[in-house]
């Protein structure tokens, strides 16, 4: 039976045809082999599509074609394995047009494990995908302007140490840190899939060096990293560089490394899934908690905690300031998701 073939209920009592079409999403349902057999109203207001002509496989047709092999994959595999169906794709509205859509399912058991029915819903999310596509263009800007300005930087100190030849040691340290602040910079701001800075894991201690390799603190030995190392990538780099870059430039206006003899000593140690990176400074000047958080503190904060479901807890000591973060070690990099999670969080096209 279908479920838009339910018996007749008691007053008061709703079918699951009557539910599904309340909904303000699009309904859909299959059989265990994932032959579509039902669709609720919003599904055919949306496509236009005759009733029942996206019954069994006919669905598909109604995608992008550059998305029709990729989700018919991406359906496939949730069959064979029982995993969550989620997708992004683009679906043929009924003015002609494509949307960008969000497709989940979930499969219903048996109380013996098996799958007798696919339930699932298509979520219209186009104006999301060009808001967020529309940010990815600001920040490339952005990030190109910024860029930009650290190339000019480096062309004045080149054309001043070539007009005070007596510089030129000082003008070559002072033009590779600016480098260096560039690349870092890379992974302070936001990025999607296209602009991350790196394809690959790497691992947290050689990505806290090149955030903090243009202070003069960290060739002098002043900056300690120890304990534990863990692999990175770009779903990670981000959040930690924001952290990172938010410390060292507060530590350089107020704290350790504002002055010779500040030190600063991170540790990193994992347990369970969880990792813990201490960033604690001493022999700086002391340290005030400031009556007023600031934005840098406010986008840390949410980078750590929404980003990577951890928590970040400072503490102003006399001796100078403790901050201690922790966070999902599955949140640093792919590599350590469990399989279904990779696959849901890369679907997107």
């Amino acid at each position: 039976m279908t479920p838009n073939e339910a018996n007749p209920l008691p007053p008061g009592q709703i079918s699951f045809r009557q539910f599904a079409d309340a909904m303000p999403q699009m309904v859909w349902s299959t059989l265990p082999d994932g032959a579509h057999d039902y669709y609720n109203e919003q599904w055919y207001a949306f496509t236009g599509a005759p009733i029942g002509s996206t019954d069994g496989d006919g669905w598909n047709d109604l995608f992008h074609p550059d998305d029709q092999q990729r989700a018919w994959a991406r359906w496939r595999h949730s069959l064979s394995s029982g995993e969550p169906y989620e997708i992004e794709y683009r679906l043929r509205h009924n003015s002609g047009s494509y949307r960008w859509t969000l497709g989940r399912a979930l499969p219903i058991r048996d109380h013996e494990g098996a799958i007798v029915r696919w339930v699932g819903t298509c979520t219209d999310i186009h104006q999301h995908k060009l808001t967020a596509q529309l940010n990815e263009i600001l920040s490339r800007e952005l990030s190109h302007r910024i860029k930009n300005i650290f190339a000019v930087i480096n062309g004045i100190v080149g054309i001043s140490a070539h007009q005070m030849p007596q510089s030129a040691d000082f003008a070559k340290q002072l033009q590779a840190r600016i480098a260096a602040l560039g690349r870092a910079h890379d992974y302070v701001r936001p990025h999607s899939e296209d602009s991350a800075p790196h394809g690959g894991p790497r691992m947290l201690s050689n990505l806290i060096r090149q955030l903090l390799a243009p202070y003069p603190a960290l060739d002098e030995g002043r900056i300690e990293i120890r304990g534990d190392d863990f692999a990175i990538d770009d779903q990670g780099a981000t959040p930690v560089g924001l952290a990172f870059h938010e410390l060292a430039t507060n530590s350089v206006k107020y704290g350790a490394m504002s002055v010779p003899e500040g030190r600063i000593a991170i540790s990193i140690s994992s347990r369970g899934g969880a990792l813990d990176i201490i960033w604690n400074e001493s022999g700086g000047p002391q340290v005030i908690e400031p009556a007023k958080t600031g934005f840098g503190t406010q986008l840390t904060d949410i980078a750590i905690e929404s980003q990577l479901g951890g928590t970040i807890d400072r503490q102003w000591n006399i001796e100078g300031l403790r901050v201690d973060i922790c966070v999902l070690a599955n949140r640093l990099s792919r590599s350590h998701q469990p399989k279904q999670e990779r696959q849901s969080g890369t679907s997107a096209g």
